[in-house]
């Protein structure tokens, strides 16, 4: 019998950590989804002056990208995300999350700057306050301010082109 009980912890263990290997991050539900975004305030990246993200993103389509400089992800995902700028019909709001604005700005520099406007996060205040579990996090909002998706991790193109542009073009109908 004392043999069988650690046996059975182990199994129990094996079987979760198996389990936890087939979860998918992309998947994990966020409460935000499908609620007008929250009424939160962050610092300007550049002037540190007090920014309302409702202000920001009032009454026009806008996807927001939490990245940091040390996220390898966010590094890959950099190009996309300066595709998407082109985009004129959409406000790019960066948030860059748990950095130093030294190493931001030079991340920045060296990848180039494709949002309209960056809120500076640098002790995870305003990620905590939308749920974020890593970078990078991208929100896309709609006119009436409502989170109609959330995506974790690095946009592919194909990402963008499935679960990106039909909520684009079910929000211009």
């Amino acid at each position: 019998m004392k043999k069988i009980v650690p046996l059975l912890v182990f199994l129990v263990i094996g079987i979760f950590l198996f389990l936890s290997l087939n979860s998918n991050p992309d998947k994990l539900p966020s409460p935000l989804v499908g609620k007008i975004f929250p009424e939160i305030e962050g610092a300007d990246f550049y002037t540190n002056e007090v920014v309302k993200f409702n202000n920001l993103i009032s009454g026009q389509v806008s996807l927001i990208n939490v990245w940091a400089s040390w996220c390898v992800t966010c590094r890959k995902e950099h190009q996309i995300i300066k595709n998407i700028a082109k985009n004129n019909d959409l406000k790019l709001i960066g948030i860059n999350y748990k950095d130093t604005r030294s190493e931001g700005e030079n991340y920045l520099k060296v990848m180039g700057n494709p949002f309209d406007e960056i809120i500076f996060d640098p002790k995870g205040q305003v990620g905590m306050e939308l749920g974020v579990y890593a970078t990078p996090e991208t929100f896309l909002i709609n006119r009436e301010g409502l989170i109609i998706h959330k995506h974790i991790g690095e946009i592919t193109e194909k990402d963008w082109i499935e679960n990106f542009l039909p909520h684009l073009d079910a929000n211009e109908s």
